[in-house]
Protein backbone atom coordinates (compact mmCIF):
# COMPACT_ATOMS: atom_id res chain seq x y z
CA UNK A 1 0.00 0.00 0.00
CA UNK A 2 2.81 2.32 0.75
CA UNK A 3 4.19 1.79 -2.13
CA UNK A 4 0.80 2.90 -4.00
CA UNK A 5 0.61 5.72 -2.45
CA UNK A 6 4.25 6.79 -3.32
CA UNK A 7 2.86 6.24 -6.96
CA UNK A 8 0.48 8.94 -6.50
CA UNK A 9 2.75 11.16 -5.06
CA UNK A 10 5.10 10.99 -7.90
CA UNK A 11 2.03 11.38 -10.50
CA UNK A 12 0.71 14.46 -8.20
CA UNK A 13 3.94 15.83 -8.16
CA UNK A 14 5.40 15.59 -11.85
CA UNK A 15 2.08 16.03 -13.37
CA UNK A 16 0.16 18.87 -11.34
CA UNK A 17 -2.74 18.81 -14.01
CA UNK A 18 -3.24 15.39 -14.12
CA UNK A 19 -6.61 14.07 -13.06
CA UNK A 20 -6.84 10.75 -10.84
CA UNK A 21 -9.28 8.22 -12.30
CA UNK A 22 -8.80 5.80 -10.32
CA UNK A 23 -8.03 5.61 -6.47
CA UNK A 24 -11.07 3.46 -5.10
CA UNK A 25 -9.30 0.39 -5.66
CA UNK A 26 -7.15 1.35 -2.63
CA UNK A 27 -9.85 1.64 -0.03
CA UNK A 28 -9.16 -2.20 0.96
CA UNK A 29 -10.15 -3.81 4.08
CA UNK A 30 -6.62 -4.07 5.12
CA UNK A 31 -5.96 -0.34 4.00
CA UNK A 32 -9.18 0.57 6.63
CA UNK A 33 -7.47 -1.66 9.62
CA UNK A 34 -4.17 0.48 9.00
CA UNK A 35 -6.33 3.50 9.06
CA UNK A 36 -7.74 2.41 12.17
CA UNK A 37 -4.65 2.44 13.93
CA UNK A 38 -3.79 5.93 13.20
CA UNK A 39 -7.50 7.35 14.18
CA UNK A 40 -8.35 8.97 17.84
CA UNK A 41 -9.88 5.80 19.11
CA UNK A 42 -11.44 7.99 22.63
CA UNK A 43 -14.01 10.03 20.26
CA UNK A 44 -17.51 10.25 21.28
CA UNK A 45 -20.24 8.26 19.18
CA UNK A 46 -22.30 9.69 16.61
CA UNK A 47 -25.90 9.09 16.56
CA UNK A 48 -26.05 5.17 16.70
CA UNK A 49 -24.65 5.75 19.96
CA UNK A 50 -22.00 3.40 18.68
CA UNK A 51 -18.55 3.24 20.43
CA UNK A 52 -15.02 2.95 18.97
CA UNK A 53 -14.80 -0.64 21.46
CA UNK A 54 -17.96 -1.55 19.96
CA UNK A 55 -16.96 -1.08 16.46
CA UNK A 56 -13.35 -2.57 17.11
CA UNK A 57 -14.62 -5.88 18.58
CA UNK A 58 -15.56 -6.72 15.20
CA UNK A 59 -13.01 -4.96 13.33
CA UNK A 60 -11.99 -7.11 10.26
CA UNK A 61 -15.81 -7.84 9.14
CA UNK A 62 -16.79 -4.29 10.14
CA UNK A 63 -14.11 -3.06 7.31
CA UNK A 64 -15.07 -5.88 4.77
CA UNK A 65 -18.89 -4.80 4.83
CA UNK A 66 -17.89 -0.92 4.24
CA UNK A 67 -15.81 -1.55 1.33
CA UNK A 68 -18.17 -3.71 -0.08
CA UNK A 69 -21.29 -0.64 0.20
CA UNK A 70 -19.01 1.86 -0.61
CA UNK A 71 -17.48 0.42 -3.75
CA UNK A 72 -21.20 -0.72 -4.62
CA UNK A 73 -23.12 2.48 -3.77
CA UNK A 74 -24.72 1.01 -1.33
CA UNK A 75 -23.29 2.98 1.83
CA UNK A 76 -25.37 5.88 3.09
CA UNK A 77 -24.06 8.08 5.69
CA UNK A 78 -25.85 8.99 8.68
CA UNK A 79 -26.48 12.39 9.83
CA UNK A 80 -24.33 13.82 12.13
CA UNK A 81 -24.91 14.59 15.84
CA UNK A 82 -24.96 18.39 16.54
CA UNK A 83 -22.98 19.62 19.46
CA UNK A 84 -22.36 23.09 20.22
CA UNK A 85 -18.60 23.76 21.71
CA UNK A 86 -18.69 27.26 23.87
CA UNK A 87 -15.99 29.79 22.27
CA UNK A 88 -16.04 32.44 24.82
CA UNK A 89 -18.20 35.95 25.18
CA UNK A 90 -21.19 33.76 25.26
CA UNK A 91 -20.45 32.51 21.81
CA UNK A 92 -20.85 28.67 20.80
CA UNK A 93 -18.99 26.83 17.97
CA UNK A 94 -21.31 23.89 16.07
CA UNK A 95 -19.21 20.76 16.11
CA UNK A 96 -20.76 17.77 13.83
CA UNK A 97 -19.48 14.32 15.32
CA UNK A 98 -19.89 11.38 12.48
CA UNK A 99 -20.45 7.69 13.66
CA UNK A 100 -17.49 5.89 14.12
CA UNK A 101 -18.06 3.64 11.06
CA UNK A 102 -18.39 7.23 9.03
CA UNK A 103 -15.04 8.46 10.81
CA UNK A 104 -13.11 5.39 9.32
CA UNK A 105 -13.98 5.69 6.21
CA UNK A 106 -13.66 9.43 5.96
CA UNK A 107 -9.61 9.03 7.40
CA UNK A 108 -9.23 6.93 4.68
CA UNK A 109 -10.47 8.95 1.85
CA UNK A 110 -8.42 11.99 3.57
CA UNK A 111 -5.32 9.67 3.47
CA UNK A 112 -5.67 9.50 -0.33
CA UNK A 113 -6.67 12.86 -1.17
CA UNK A 114 -3.65 14.12 1.39
CA UNK A 115 -1.28 12.30 -1.32
CA UNK A 116 -2.61 14.26 -4.35
CA UNK A 117 -2.83 17.79 -2.62
CA UNK A 118 -0.02 17.88 -0.53
CA UNK A 119 1.99 18.23 -3.67
CA UNK A 120 -0.46 21.20 -4.46
CA UNK A 121 -0.55 23.29 -1.55
CA UNK A 122 1.33 26.00 -1.24
CA UNK A 123 4.09 26.47 1.75
CA UNK A 124 1.65 29.52 2.86
CA UNK A 125 -0.74 27.35 4.06
CA UNK A 126 -0.27 25.49 7.79
CA UNK A 127 -3.35 24.27 9.41
CA UNK A 128 -4.27 20.74 9.43
CA UNK A 129 -1.36 19.30 7.84
CA UNK A 130 0.99 16.37 8.07
CA UNK A 131 4.19 17.99 9.53
CA UNK A 132 2.83 21.47 9.96
CA UNK A 133 1.61 22.85 12.55
CA UNK A 134 0.46 26.55 14.42
CA UNK A 135 3.61 27.14 15.82
CA UNK A 136 5.61 26.58 12.44
CA UNK A 137 3.14 29.59 11.36
CA UNK A 138 4.17 31.74 14.14
CA UNK A 139 7.64 31.17 13.38
CA UNK A 140 7.24 32.40 9.61
CA UNK A 141 5.20 35.29 10.56
CA UNK A 142 7.49 36.58 12.78
CA UNK A 143 10.53 36.00 10.22
CA UNK A 144 8.41 37.64 7.65
CA UNK A 145 8.26 40.63 10.26
CA UNK A 146 11.32 40.79 11.23
CA UNK A 147 13.72 40.12 7.78
CA UNK A 148 11.23 41.62 5.59
CA UNK A 149 10.23 44.52 4.58
CA UNK A 150 6.76 44.65 6.39
CA UNK A 151 5.05 48.27 7.67
CA UNK A 152 1.40 47.16 7.17
CA UNK A 153 -0.40 44.00 8.79
CA UNK A 154 -3.86 43.54 7.84
CA UNK A 155 -5.53 40.53 9.60
CA UNK A 156 -9.42 38.87 9.19
CA UNK A 157 -10.99 35.76 9.64
CA UNK A 158 -13.92 34.35 7.28
CA UNK A 159 -17.49 34.46 8.98
CA UNK A 160 -18.55 31.32 9.69
CA UNK A 161 -16.16 29.68 6.82
CA UNK A 162 -17.31 25.82 7.74
CA UNK A 163 -21.08 26.73 7.65
CA UNK A 164 -20.98 28.42 4.40
CA UNK A 165 -18.53 26.44 1.97
CA UNK A 166 -20.48 26.17 -1.31
CA UNK A 167 -20.54 22.64 -2.22
CA UNK A 168 -20.75 23.27 -6.01
CA UNK A 169 -17.30 25.56 -5.82
CA UNK A 170 -16.24 22.54 -3.89
CA UNK A 171 -16.51 19.32 -6.38
CA UNK A 172 -15.84 21.95 -9.46
CA UNK A 173 -12.40 22.51 -7.25
CA UNK A 174 -12.00 18.65 -6.47
CA UNK A 175 -12.88 17.62 -10.33
CA UNK A 176 -9.66 19.23 -11.43
CA UNK A 177 -7.70 16.65 -9.32
CA UNK A 178 -9.95 13.80 -8.76
CA UNK A 179 -11.97 11.93 -11.45
CA UNK A 180 -13.17 9.09 -9.49
CA UNK A 181 -16.77 8.80 -9.25
CA UNK A 182 -17.09 6.36 -6.22
CA UNK A 183 -14.28 8.38 -4.63
CA UNK A 184 -16.63 12.09 -5.05
CA UNK A 185 -19.83 10.44 -4.87
CA UNK A 186 -18.74 9.49 -1.01
CA UNK A 187 -17.61 13.14 -0.66
CA UNK A 188 -21.47 14.16 -1.82
CA UNK A 189 -22.91 12.06 0.73
CA UNK A 190 -20.89 13.37 3.53
CA UNK A 191 -22.07 16.95 2.65
CA UNK A 192 -25.39 16.31 2.24
CA UNK A 193 -25.70 13.90 4.72
CA UNK A 194 -26.69 16.69 7.16
CA UNK A 195 -27.26 17.00 11.16
CA UNK A 196 -29.57 16.16 13.86
CA UNK A 197 -30.07 19.15 15.77
CA UNK A 198 -32.50 19.07 18.86
CA UNK A 199 -33.85 15.96 17.45
CA UNK A 200 -34.35 17.47 13.98
CA UNK A 201 -32.74 16.80 10.76
CA UNK A 202 -31.36 19.72 9.14
CA UNK A 203 -29.77 19.52 5.82
CA UNK A 204 -28.12 22.66 4.49
CA UNK A 205 -27.03 22.84 0.47
CA UNK A 206 -23.97 24.59 2.19
CA UNK A 207 -20.87 24.18 4.30
CA UNK A 208 -19.42 20.72 5.61
CA UNK A 209 -19.73 20.36 9.72
CA UNK A 210 -16.45 20.41 11.78
CA UNK A 211 -15.70 16.90 13.59
CA UNK A 212 -15.33 14.93 10.43
CA UNK A 213 -11.95 13.78 9.84
CA UNK A 214 -12.17 14.56 6.37
CA UNK A 215 -13.83 18.40 6.65
CA UNK A 216 -10.26 19.90 7.59
CA UNK A 217 -8.90 19.21 3.96
CA UNK A 218 -12.14 19.88 2.28
CA UNK A 219 -11.43 23.25 3.46
CA UNK A 220 -8.00 23.47 2.96
CA UNK A 221 -8.99 22.54 -0.92
CA UNK A 222 -11.46 25.22 -0.99
CA UNK A 223 -9.07 28.22 0.30
CA UNK A 224 -6.39 27.22 -1.99
CA UNK A 225 -8.02 27.41 -4.93
CA UNK A 226 -10.19 30.32 -3.56
CA UNK A 227 -7.51 32.28 -1.66
CA UNK A 228 -3.63 30.63 -1.71
CA UNK A 229 -3.71 30.50 -5.19
CA UNK A 230 -5.05 33.50 -6.42
CA UNK A 231 -2.75 35.07 -3.76
CA UNK A 232 0.22 33.61 -4.90
CA UNK A 233 -0.09 33.75 -8.63
CA UNK A 234 -1.95 37.01 -9.19
CA UNK A 235 -1.97 39.32 -6.59
CA UNK A 236 1.11 39.58 -5.58
CA UNK A 237 2.40 40.28 -9.29
CA UNK A 238 -0.06 43.71 -8.65
CA UNK A 239 1.37 45.02 -5.77
CA UNK A 240 4.35 47.60 -5.63
CA UNK A 241 6.70 46.33 -3.00
CA UNK A 242 6.91 42.83 -0.80
CA UNK A 243 3.78 40.82 0.31
CA UNK A 244 3.24 37.85 2.57
CA UNK A 245 0.21 35.56 3.41
CA UNK A 246 0.55 33.22 6.08
CA UNK A 247 -3.04 31.19 6.55
CA UNK A 248 -3.95 28.20 9.22
CA UNK A 249 -7.50 26.63 8.24
CA UNK A 250 -9.74 30.17 7.88
CA UNK A 251 -7.56 32.43 9.80
CA UNK A 252 -5.06 34.21 7.71
CA UNK A 253 -2.71 37.63 8.20
CA UNK A 254 -1.20 39.51 4.86
CA UNK A 255 1.46 41.41 5.27
CA UNK A 256 2.60 44.35 3.19
CA UNK A 257 5.55 46.44 2.34
CA UNK A 258 3.36 49.31 1.51
CA UNK A 259 -0.09 50.77 3.18
CA UNK A 260 -1.41 50.95 -0.72
CA UNK A 261 -0.87 47.32 -1.29
CA UNK A 262 -2.62 46.42 1.97
CA UNK A 263 -5.43 48.62 1.48
CA UNK A 264 -5.92 47.29 -2.75
CA UNK A 265 -5.45 43.90 -1.26
CA UNK A 266 -8.33 44.67 1.36
CA UNK A 267 -10.65 45.41 -1.41
CA UNK A 268 -9.65 42.74 -3.84
CA UNK A 269 -9.77 39.78 -1.04
CA UNK A 270 -13.32 40.95 -0.43
CA UNK A 271 -14.10 40.37 -3.79
CA UNK A 272 -12.69 37.31 -4.38
CA UNK A 273 -14.50 35.79 -1.81
CA UNK A 274 -18.08 36.65 -2.69
CA UNK A 275 -17.21 34.92 -5.85
CA UNK A 276 -17.50 32.09 -4.07
CA UNK A 277 -20.09 32.99 -1.17
CA UNK A 278 -18.03 33.64 1.31
CA UNK A 279 -17.58 37.24 3.33
CA UNK A 280 -15.11 38.75 5.83
CA UNK A 281 -15.69 38.90 9.55
CA UNK A 282 -15.76 42.48 10.46
CA UNK A 283 -15.21 41.95 13.52
CA UNK A 284 -12.01 40.53 13.14
CA UNK A 285 -10.78 42.61 9.65
CA UNK A 286 -8.34 45.48 10.34
CA UNK A 287 -5.25 46.92 8.99
CA UNK A 288 -2.73 48.07 11.06
CA UNK A 289 0.92 50.01 11.09
CA UNK A 290 3.08 47.12 12.46
CA UNK A 291 6.97 45.76 11.21
CA UNK A 292 10.06 47.08 11.79
CA UNK A 293 9.96 50.48 9.80
CA UNK A 294 7.22 52.45 11.58
CA UNK A 295 9.03 51.26 14.75
CA UNK A 296 12.48 52.58 13.58
CA UNK A 297 10.86 55.60 12.80
CA UNK A 298 9.23 56.12 15.70
CA UNK A 299 5.77 55.82 14.58
CA UNK A 300 3.01 54.07 16.96
CA UNK A 301 2.70 51.05 15.86
CA UNK A 302 -0.16 48.69 16.82
CA UNK A 303 -1.00 44.79 18.13
CA UNK A 304 -2.75 42.15 16.23
CA UNK A 305 -3.19 38.53 17.42
CA UNK A 306 -3.22 35.28 15.54
CA UNK A 307 -3.86 32.01 16.52
CA UNK A 308 -4.33 33.06 19.92
CA UNK A 309 -0.85 35.20 20.16
CA UNK A 310 -0.98 39.23 20.31
CA UNK A 311 1.91 40.01 18.25
CA UNK A 312 3.54 43.32 19.75
CA UNK A 313 6.30 45.14 18.06
CA UNK A 314 9.23 45.93 20.69
CA UNK A 315 12.81 45.33 21.42
CA UNK A 316 14.58 42.25 22.49
CA UNK A 317 17.50 41.97 25.43
CA UNK A 318 19.73 44.17 23.15
CA UNK A 319 17.88 46.75 22.20
CA UNK A 320 17.07 45.33 18.38
CA UNK A 321 13.82 45.16 17.10
CA UNK A 322 12.27 42.15 17.90
CA UNK A 323 8.02 40.70 17.36
CA UNK A 324 7.19 39.78 20.60
CA UNK A 325 4.64 36.91 21.48
CA UNK A 326 2.11 37.28 24.38
CA UNK A 327 -1.10 34.81 24.83
CA UNK A 328 -3.95 36.99 24.50
CA UNK A 329 -6.08 38.56 26.92
CA UNK A 330 -8.87 36.03 25.12
CA UNK A 331 -7.12 33.26 25.82
CA UNK A 332 -5.78 33.76 29.45
CA UNK A 333 -9.92 34.81 29.79
CA UNK A 334 -11.12 31.13 28.45
CA UNK A 335 -8.81 29.36 30.28
CA UNK A 336 -9.59 30.95 33.76
CA UNK A 337 -13.43 31.33 32.85
CA UNK A 338 -13.07 27.32 32.33
CA UNK A 339 -11.09 26.52 35.56
CA UNK A 340 -13.79 28.62 37.53
CA UNK A 341 -17.04 26.50 36.25
CA UNK A 342 -14.91 23.21 36.69
CA UNK A 343 -14.09 24.54 40.68
CA UNK A 344 -17.85 25.03 41.14
CA UNK A 345 -18.69 21.96 39.76
CA UNK A 346 -16.07 20.08 42.15
CA UNK A 347 -16.49 22.06 44.57
CA UNK A 348 -16.41 19.33 47.54
CA UNK A 349 -14.20 17.10 45.60
CA UNK A 350 -10.56 16.74 47.37
CA UNK A 351 -7.55 18.68 46.90
CA UNK A 352 -5.24 16.09 44.65
CA UNK A 353 -8.41 15.30 42.64
CA UNK A 354 -8.52 19.08 41.93
CA UNK A 355 -5.05 19.36 41.41
CA UNK A 356 -4.61 16.73 38.65
CA UNK A 357 -8.00 18.67 36.79
CA UNK A 358 -6.09 21.80 37.20
CA UNK A 359 -3.11 20.25 36.00
CA UNK A 360 -4.11 19.08 32.85
CA UNK A 361 -5.56 21.98 31.86
CA UNK A 362 -2.48 24.32 32.55
CA UNK A 363 -0.16 21.55 30.79
CA UNK A 364 -1.93 21.92 27.83
CA UNK A 365 -1.74 26.02 27.79
CA UNK A 366 1.76 25.91 28.78
CA UNK A 367 2.72 23.37 25.57
CA UNK A 368 1.12 25.79 23.26
CA UNK A 369 2.00 28.90 24.80
CA UNK A 370 5.40 28.25 25.86
CA UNK A 371 7.29 30.39 23.73
CA UNK A 372 9.87 33.15 24.32
CA UNK A 373 8.58 36.22 26.25
CA UNK A 374 5.36 34.49 27.33
CA UNK A 375 6.58 33.29 30.96
CA UNK A 376 5.19 36.73 32.92
CA UNK A 377 1.83 36.56 31.50
CA UNK A 378 1.78 32.63 32.13
CA UNK A 379 3.12 33.00 35.31
CA UNK A 380 0.26 35.55 36.31
CA UNK A 381 -1.96 33.37 34.67
CA UNK A 382 -1.27 30.47 37.08
CA UNK A 383 -1.58 33.13 40.57
CA UNK A 384 -4.76 33.90 39.38
CA UNK A 385 -5.69 30.13 38.97
CA UNK A 386 -4.53 29.39 42.34
CA UNK A 387 -6.52 32.65 43.78
CA UNK A 388 -9.56 31.32 41.96
CA UNK A 389 -8.97 27.88 43.54
CA UNK A 390 -8.62 29.45 46.78
CA UNK A 391 -11.74 32.05 46.90
CA UNK A 392 -13.71 28.24 45.55
CA UNK A 393 -12.74 26.80 48.78
CA UNK A 394 -13.32 29.39 50.77
CA UNK A 395 -17.13 28.77 50.21
CA UNK A 396 -16.97 25.98 51.48
CA UNK A 397 -16.44 26.73 55.07
CA UNK A 398 -13.65 27.73 57.58
CA UNK A 399 -12.29 30.55 55.70
CA UNK A 400 -9.46 31.11 58.42
CA UNK A 401 -8.12 27.73 57.12
CA UNK A 402 -7.57 28.54 53.51
CA UNK A 403 -5.19 31.16 54.45
CA UNK A 404 -2.05 31.83 51.81
CA UNK A 405 0.55 30.77 54.67
CA UNK A 406 -1.95 26.84 55.40
CA UNK A 407 -2.36 26.46 51.62
CA UNK A 408 1.11 27.24 50.23
CA UNK A 409 2.45 24.66 52.68
CA UNK A 410 -0.28 21.73 51.09
CA UNK A 411 1.56 19.74 48.44
CA UNK A 412 -1.79 19.15 46.76
CA UNK A 413 -1.90 23.03 46.12
CA UNK A 414 0.60 23.45 43.62
CA UNK A 415 0.53 24.06 40.66
CA UNK A 416 3.89 23.79 37.67
CA UNK A 417 5.42 26.97 36.79
CA UNK A 418 5.58 27.87 32.99
CA UNK A 419 8.52 27.06 30.61
CA UNK A 420 9.89 28.16 27.54
CA UNK A 421 8.51 24.90 25.59
CA UNK A 422 9.72 25.91 21.63
CA UNK A 423 12.61 28.22 22.34
CA UNK A 424 12.77 28.26 18.51
CA UNK A 425 9.55 29.51 16.86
Amino acid sequence: MTTKLDRIVQLAKTQPKLAFTSLAHLLTVDFLMETWKQMNRRGAAGMDQETTTAFEANLRQRCESLVQRAKAGQYRPLPVRRVEIPKGEGKTRPLGIPTVEDRLLQRAVARLLETIYEQDFLPCSYGFRPGRSAHDALRELRNQCMAGRVTTIFETDIRGFFDHLDHRWLMKMLRLRVADTVILRLIVRWLKAGAIVGGVLVRSEEGSPQGGPISPLLANIYLHYVLDLWFQKRHVKSVRGKAYLTRFADDFVAAFEFQVDAKEFEERVRERLKQFNLDLAEAKTRRIRFGRLPHLQGKRTDSFTFLGFQHVAGRDRHGRFAVIRLPAQKSCSRLLDTVKSLLRVHLHARGPQIQMMLLRKLRGFYQYFGLNGCKQRLSRLRHQIMYAWRQAWRLRGQRSKYQWVYLNRCSWFMLPHPEVVHPNV
